[in-house]
């Protein structure tokens, strides 16, 4: 137990901490590993996981930009929480920006500042 948390909740030790919950947690693990994949800097064939939107797809509310994935339609419970269609909704919510990173720690740093402020 860590001494001097004025807060009761789990929500509100974690803030006081700026840390993240386990959900965000396991989402930020997908992000990177989605990074990783679409990047090149795990050897994995990103085609195996992930379509990119093509240009001739119209925008959308979901695909905001071409650095977008589809998202794969599954009919069963288990399907949609594949990694695949797990971790292409989430990354279709990124800002582009962060999309955009060029390393890998300059996308976890800005990927944890955007789930600390993001609620």
């Amino acid at each position: 137990m860590i001494s001097g948390l004025n807060s009761n909740n789990y929500e509100g030790k974690l803030k006081e901490l700026k840390m993240l919950s386990l959900e965000d947690r396991r989402l930020r693990a997908d992000l990177i590993q989605t990074f990783k994949i679409l990047k090149g800097i795990d050897r994995v064939e990103s085609s195996i996981w992930f379509t990119n939107v093509s240009e001739s797809r119209p925008v959308t509310r979901n695909i905001n930009n071409q650095d977008s994935l589809l998202v794969r339609l599954n009919q069963t419970e288990i399907g949609k929480n594949f990694f695949s269609t797990r971790a292409a909704k989430k990354w279709n919510e990124l800002p582009n920006n962060l999309k955009n990173q060029q390393s890998l720690s300059s996308f976890k740093r800005l990927l944890d500042d955007y789930l600390l402020n993001r609620n």
